[in-house]
């Protein structure tokens, strides 16, 4: 077997698996123990080995595990892996690399400036003055935007056979790998200042990633287009042999090819804003300080802009969400969803149906006056550890009636209708934990998905695949063995799963015996 070059200091590719061991095997492990042949849900998932109702443990157990295999030879290796990097590429015969458009410094600039007037507050202004103030802005301003140029100066990027590489770093250089295999969605975002200059920016997203991978701000909009479609089309087939330059061949726009499913009314975006607890706290906020102001005969000007930046603070959800869910549109293309959002900031994101791990329908309590609900998405491979949500593709509607949100759900879970799930509703002792909100519990199982109910208030309808469960679990607190009731999680790789809280015992049981069963069910289906 003969041995590819490798780039210094990176890791070397893994031992050829079917090349026999060094040393003597040990007694009684067979190869590649601990290895499973897939990824899903282990048939004993948070459930004691006995079958459902029965604690005591009595009857048939579950079947075993099929036995794990070797698997074929190492190639690309399992998601999150290390992967060795191809040799470089010489000078004539690769890609070269190319840099960020060049207003790209004045754009982070401005953005830099936006920062440091917020960072140095009112209060500042008070002590030094309006002059001193206006000194220090403009110089933090340019010292900023000095540092911006560097850093584009050594930002680049190229594709290097099935790999995009980012170059960057002031003082500290580095290259940054993206296998395109990993690559989930490739978001073209435009903020407001991205928009006067006819720029945008490139944001990626990768199985596993704890934030955006290697956003690339900024780009021309056909620039960013060309490569956005280009990434996707190199991320969804495998090069075929011989084919000495897949990099060239781009795809028709998605834009072109996608089915049209629904497009909110921005009216109906704001009435359902105003009917928020923050919208109905504005009129006593401006009362109070219209008070103050008659009381205290006059006010500062520190103290008047410090009032209206906390009422600004108690709205900046409502009016944010209006703004990110502007124009929202959403499409079909073939297995992928496209969303399409946004005022001041537009995004074109790409949600594949694969990866969907939850479908949530959200009741808020004023907005059942019109029969409202939203529905979010959980995702599995995106960054589900930033604490900004404004970054995931978790919006599938921001606001909609009974029907449309039912065509909705039928497309990302076909075969499934959000107004014929029928749940069943915990037993009647659950009124001592919950002496108000036992009606708004439930769950039941279906032909696809499990699907639970909660919320007093707000009420929430979680649904969930079967073949997106990862583990079930039955969890007791103390109140809840003194009942004997337990609450069922199904968890999933894209978030908090669904969750039959306060049945009965052995309806616990029971259910995460079922759940088990059909999870394992649609991980390893039966070979005809």
């Amino acid at each position: 077997m003969s041995e590819s070059p490798v780039e210094p200091g990176t890791v070397p590719p893994p031992p050829d698996r079917d090349a026999p061991p060094a040393g003597p095997p040990h007694a009684g492990v067979p190869p590649h123990v601990g290895v499973p042949p897939h990824v899903g849900v282990p048939p004993h998932a948070g459930v004691p080995p006995h079958p459902a109702g029965s604690p005591d443990g009595g009857g048939t157990p579950y079947p075993a595990t099929p036995p794990y295999s070797a698997g074929p030879p190492y190639s690309a290796g399992p998601p999150g892996a290390v992967q060795p990097w191809p040799a470089p590429v010489s000078g004539g015969g690769g890609e070269p690399r190319q840099r960020l458009h060049p207003l790209s410094p004045l754009l982070h600039g401005a953005k830099s400036l936006v920062v440091v007037i917020a960072g140095l507050s009112w209060s500042t202004l008070s002590r030094v003055g309006f002059g001193w103030f206006a000194a220090m802005v403009v110089v933090l301003a340019l010292g900023a935007t000095v540092l911006s140029v560097i850093s584009w100066y050594n930002t680049g990027y190229h594709v290097v056979g099935r790999e995009l590489r980012v170059h960057e770093g002031l003082l500290w250089r580095r290259t940054r790998a993206i296998p395109l295999e990993r690559l989930q969605a490739v978001e073209v975002v435009r903020p407001l200042l991205a928009q006067l200059t006819g720029l945008a920016e490139l944001r990626l997203e990768v199985v596993g990633g704890g934030k955006t991978e290697a956003p690339l701000a900024y780009l021309g909009v056909a620039d960013a287009t060309r490569l956005r479609e280009r990434l996707l089309a190199l991320a969804g087939r495998v090069a075929p042999p011989g084919d000495t330059a897949p990099a060239t061949r781009v795809e028709t726009p998605t834009a072109v090819r996608a089915r049209p499913l629904h497009a909110v009314r921005n009216r109906d975006l704001l009435v359902s804003q105003l009917l928020t607890p923050q919208a109905f706290l504005l009129p006593f906020g401006v009362a109070f300080v219209v008070v103050q102001f008659v009381t205290a005969g006059s006010w500062s000007f520190i103290a008047v802009a410090s009032t209206l930046t906390a009422m600004a603070g108690v709205l900046l959800q409502p009016i944010r969400r209006v703004l990110d869910d502007w124009n929202f549109r959403l499409a079909r293309d073939g297995g992928t969803l496209r969303v399409h959002n946004g005022l001041l900031e537009t995004r074109a994101q790409t949600v594949p149906l694969d990866r969907v791990q939850t479908v949530r329908a959200t009741w808020p309590l004023l907005w059942r006056v019109n029969d409202w609900l939203r529905l979010r998405l959980e995702v599995a491979g995106y960054s589900i550890a930033e604490a900004d949500d404004r970054n995931r593709p978790d919006r599938l509607l921001p606001v909609g009636d009974l029907p449309t949100a039912t065509m909705i759900v039928g497309e990302v879970l076909p075969g499934v209708r959000l107004d014929a799930l029928t749940l069943s509703p915990p037993p009647p002792r659950t009124r001592w934990l919950h002496p108000l909100g036992r009606g708004a519990l439930g769950a039941g199982l279906f032909d696809r998905v499990f699907a639970t109910r909660s919320g007093l208030l707000t009420r929430q309808l979680a649904i969930v695949p079967y073949a997106r469960i990862q583990s079930v679990r039955v969890v007791q607190g103390p109140v809840q063995r003194r009942l004997r009731l337990a609450t069922v999680y199904a968890d999933t790789a894209g978030g908090s799963g669904a969750a039959a809280q306060d049945r009965d015992l052995a309806e616990a049981w029971s259910l995460a015996a079922e759940l088990t069963r059909r999870a394992h069910h649609q991980a390893h289906p039966p070979t005809p």
